[in-house]
C-alpha cells in the first residue's frame, strides 16, 4: 500500500472504500491520531487517518504529527494527499475555493517537528525548498479540470499555532509576509513527510474570509460548518477523480 489520505476538519470519514480493515499502529513517538482506515478506493488500495481523530477530538497543536507520519511509513507508504481546511487572506481565495498550494510559511511553536534529535550520530538537515511534491500537485489540478472544478493553482500557506483563530492584526502580519491562506495543521506534517521520504501535497478548503479581512465582520463557525458541508463533497469528487481516473495513475506508480 503505497498511497494515504490524511482527512482534516469535515473530512475526518472516508466513504467509497471497500475491503475495509483498521490497524492500530503503534510508533516511537506514541499514538497516532487513531486506527488507520485501509482499503480500495476506485479500485486503488489507500490508507486513510483522520488528522484530528475519527470523532474531531484533537486539536491543532495537540495532534501528534510525527506519530501520524511514523505510521504512514511502516505501512510502506510513499505518497500522502492531504486535506486542510483554511481561511482566506488573498481576494481570489475566498469561502469555498479550493487551492493547491506551493509555498508555506510556519509560524506554529512548541510543536515535536524533527525526527532528527536525541541521539543522533550526526546532525541532518532536509531541504525544503519546495514544500509541496510537484507530481502531487499536479495530480490535484489535474482532477480539478477533469471535474470543471476552479482550483487555484499555488500559494503560500501560513501555518499558526491555534486553536484559537488569528486576530485580524496577525492576519495582515501574514498579508504582509505574503501568505494566500492560514491555517493550523500544514506544519510540521509536511516536512515530517519530507524527512520521512514520503511525498506529501495539500489541498486547501477555504472555510472562510481570514478574521479581519473583511472591515467589522467576525468569524462565524456556522458559516464554516456550512462552507465545508458543502466544500468536502467537492473534494470527495476530486479524490475519487485522482484514484479512479488516469488510468489510476498513482495506484501504479512504484514507490522510489
Amino acid at each position: 500500500m503505497h498511497l494515504a489520505i490524511i482527512g482534516g476538519t469535515g473530512l475526518s470519514q472516508i466513504e467509497g472504500i471497500d475491503e475495509v480493515r483498521h490497524q492500530v499502529v503503534s510508533t516511537p513517538f506514541g499514538e497516532p491520531s487513531g486506527p488507520v482506515t485501509i482499503g480500495r478506493m476506485q479500485g486503488c488500495q489507500v490508507v486513510f487517518l483522520p488528522r484530528h481523530g475519527y470523532n474531531h477530538r484533537i486539536p491543532p497543536h495537540q495532534i501528534n504529527y510525527r506519530a501520524n507520519i511514523w505510521a504512514l511509513r511502516e505501512l510502506k507508504v510513499s505518497r500522502i494527499l492531504a486535506v486542510a481546511a483554511v481561511g482566506g487572506i488573498h481576494p481570489d481565495m475566498g469561502p469555498g475555493s479550493l487551492v493547491v498550494p506551493d509555498q508555506l510559511i510556519d509560524y506554529t511553536w512548541g510543536r515535536p517537528s524533527t525526527y532528527y534529535e536525541g541521539d543522533l550520530d550526526s546532525v541532518t538537515h532536509v531541504d525544503f525548498t519546495y514544500p509541496y511534491d510537484a507530481s502531487l500537485r499536479e495530480a490535484f489540478l489535474a482532477a480539478g479540470r477533469a471535474l470543471d472544478l476552479p482550483m487555484v493553482d499555488g500559494g503560500t500557506y501560513g501555518a499558526t499555532q491555534g486553536p484559537r483563530l488569528e486576530t485580524a492584526a496577525e492576519i495582515r502580519r501574514l498579508e504582509r509576509d505574503g501568505c494566500d491562506v492560514v491555517g493550523m495543521t500544514g506544519m510540521p506534517e509536511a516536512v515530517l513527510a519530507r524527512e520521512a521520504g514520503i511525498d506529501y501535497a495539500s489541498l486547501n478548503v477555504v472555510a472562510n474570509w481570514a478574521a479581519g479581512v473583511h472591515d467589522g465582520e467576525t468569524v462565524s463557525m456556522k458559516e464554516i460548518e456550512k462552507t465545508l458541508s458543502t466544500s468536502m463533497r467537492q473534494v470527495r469528487r476530486v479524490l475519487k477523480e485522482i484514484l479512479g481516473g488516469e488510468d489510476q495513475m498513482l495506484c501504479r506508480m512504484k514507490v522510489g
